[in-house]
């Protein structure tokens, strides 16, 4: 696959045989409100999706969960016959209902369902990652993953997913995915303020195993809020380009999906990911999560 654009803060990452840009696009928000039907302006999410793989993104995240099915059909509509570089990740385990719900649906003939759903939707014959995703929409959630990994695992082996990973698990239901079959990373809710997985994203990355992180500016409280601020006011800077800078510094298998519907906020995203954070604001920020 092609080098991703050197342009982008972070750098590149390695799944397997597929070199993806740490800084990535998350097309969730692309879809209508509460992730549910279309988006209000069609045209302008087809000139986002254009916009982020002409700035060099070579890592778009996804599921035909999203709108149902939309975020999908505007991936496909925007970028199809899809360039080599470009990456896909989506996930399964769950589905929406008619009030906008997101209802688990693990057993092997969903998965094997939506599987299916995102081949077709998306028009490809092989999903590069698919992400298993637990829990529910509280967070987390023990339990067992063997039976839907297993899954994932055979469907792999049949040639229709490329590289496996899990979502919103807890830390013995990465050891448990891992020893059925190897993945290639892990997409739990982490930022400066949620720190709960900071020793699995040290122990992922000694394995070469990336950690990427959802709702990165999400849950601060006040006095959280107030720190960020501060950091973000002295770099004159946006407290979201701070916390995507401090992401990526924090550790180097961590990749970024923020998600946008305007070209505008996604260029900001891009050039806020490329803050230069000294060590001082480094320690302030830190002390954020402690």
């Amino acid at each position: 696959m092609t080098t991703p654009s050197t342009s982008l803060p972070g750098g590149a990452w390695t799944f397997g045989d597929s070199i993806v840009t740490r800084f990535g696009y998350g097309a969730m928000q692309l879809a209508g409100p509460w992730v549910m039907g279309p988006p209000a302006d069609r045209d302008g999410a087809l000139v986002v999706l254009r916009e982020a793989v002409s700035l060099g993104v070579t890592h778009i995240d996804t599921s035909d969960a999203y709108g149902p099915r939309m975020t999908n059909e505007l991936i496909r509509e925007a970028l199809y016959p899809y360039p080599q570089s470009l990456f896909i990740a989506t996930k399964v385990g769950a589905t929406r209902d008619a009030q906008g719900g997101w209802p688990t649906a693990r057993r092997p003939e969903d998965l094997r369902k939506q599987v299916h759903e995102n081949l077709d939707s998306l028009g490809v014959e092989s999903l590069d990652l698919v992400n298993m995703r637990m829990g529910d929409a509280q967070g987390l959630q023990p339990g067992s993953i063997a039976e839907a990994f297993e899954t994932l695992a055979d469907l792999q082996r049949e040639g229709l997913i490329r590289h496996l990973g899990v979502s919103n698990v807890t830390a013995e239901q990465v050891a448990e995915a891992r020893e059925i079959a190897p993945i290639v990373c892990v997409q739990n809710m982490y930022n400066l303020a949620h720190r709960h997985d900071d020793d699995l994203v040290d122990q992922l990355a000694a394995d070469n195993i990336a950690y990427v992180p959802f709702f990165p500016l999400g849950g601060f409280t006040p006095l959280q809020s107030e720190t960020l601020s501060q950091v973000a006011s002295r770099l004159e800077a946006s407290p979201m380009s701070v916390a995507l800078a401090w992401l990526l510094r924090r550790s180097p298998n961590i990749l970024l999906i923020p998600g946008t519907s305007s070209t505008v906020h996604l260029r900001e995203n891009i050039a806020g990911a490329g803050l230069s954070l000294s060590e001082e604001d480094v320690a302030e920020l830190d002390s954020i999560g402690r």
